[in-house]
């Protein structure tokens, strides 16, 4: 028996509880991990407060990410006491996830614990700064180089905005970035972007095109401010969109593609093949600087967690929380 987040009911009529939870109630996988440390997301605030239908069977432990040890293996890649990270498969929606004592999953969605990292460090990344990794490597691919132009960053302050901005100046971009909350501006600037810009200038409905400002962009907003990013970028800037805060409609038109050649690419951390983890994983260690990352995040005890999900949607928490649980 173990402890653990249980969402408990039905979608529109859910409990959740921190209770005890008996190993055999753990969905099929071959292999147990002895969660360390584990976080709360966007996502997994969603699903605890119910405010959206992440949960798609109950009951359900969520928590998209962990980091912990390995207790019990039938997978030929892992053995007892290897130390692994699991980010998104479906891991706290379809499948019980990473705030509970202990996980059992596919091997399939584990990697290695990175060295460089210990289980906290990575859960101070977690999957939101695994996506933001995603989304550098996107404009790489696409050939935005820190010569190119300013990067503009939206949600700045939250879990993939932060590490972003982060990465993007360690590599050498000029990064703008935006955020509604003035009140952070040192720490954006701490983390390295060199302006700040009001969420408000990119919230209210604007023109197809605008002046041409930014050589890429990293958007976790959707809706409204995608829009208006994308009539804002340079001749064939590139936009890497992971996220939907401010709404998943996208009130463009097809000007800033057509007559400027931009690129919007999706950028899915969910079903991720392997190897690109493991890539996205391997520049964390080689291009984040881990000094940043206790500045970056709000450790939140394991009993406190449900009550930090409210917070976290109402935009009271910047960077990560991380939730020690056995760690």
């Amino acid at each position: 028996m173990f402890k653990g987040i249980l969402i408990e009911g039905s979608r529109g009529d859910q409990q959740v509880s921190l209770k005890t939870i008996e190993e055999v109630e753990l969905p099929a996988g071959d292999v147990s991990v002895d969660v360390a440390f584990s976080t709360l997301n966007y996502k997994d605030a969603l699903a605890i407060t119910g405010k959206s239908p992440i949960v798609k069977q109950y009951p359900m432990v969520p928590g998209i990410d962990f980091a912990g040890t390995v207790s019990s293996s039938d997978h030929a890649d892992f053995k007892v006491g290897d130390k692994v990270v699991l980010n998104g498969w479906g891991v706290g929606e379809k499948h019980c996830g990473g705030l509970a004592e202990k996980a059992r999953v596919s091997g399939d969605w584990l990697i290695p614990l990175p060295e460089a990292f210990s289980a906290k460090q990575a859960m101070a990344i977690g999957t939101a700064g695994y996506t933001a990794m995603l989304c550098v490597m996107a404009l790489e691919k696409h050939g935005v180089t820190p010569d190119s132009g300013d990067i503009l960053v939206t949600g700045a302050t939250g879990g993939v905005g932060s590490v972003a901005v982060a990465l993007l100046a360690k590599l050498g971009y000029s990064v703008t970035a935006v955020t509604g909350r003035s009140e952070e501006a040192d720490y954006l600037k701490s983390l390295g972007a060199e302006k700040i810009l009001d969420r408000a200038e990119l919230s209210e409905p604007g023109k197809p095109l605008v002046r041409e400002t930014w050589a890429g962009a990293i958007d976790v907003a959707g809706g409204q401010v995608l829009a208006n990013v994308c009539a804002g970028m340079k001749y064939r800037g590139v936009v890497a969109a992971c996220g939907l805060a401010a709404g998943m409609d996208l009130p463009a038109t097809v000007a800033p593609f057509i007559l400027r050649g931009v690129t919007l690419c999706g950028v899915d951390s969910v079903m991720a093949p392997k190897q690109e983890r493991l890539e996205a994983w391997k520049r964390l260690s080689e291009d984040l600087d881990t000094d940043l990352l206790d500045s970056m995040i709000t450790e939140v005890p394991f009993e406190d967690a449900i009550e930090g999900a409210s917070q976290l949607l109402e935009g009271k928490v910047r960077g990560r929380i991380v939730v020690p649980v056995t760690g």
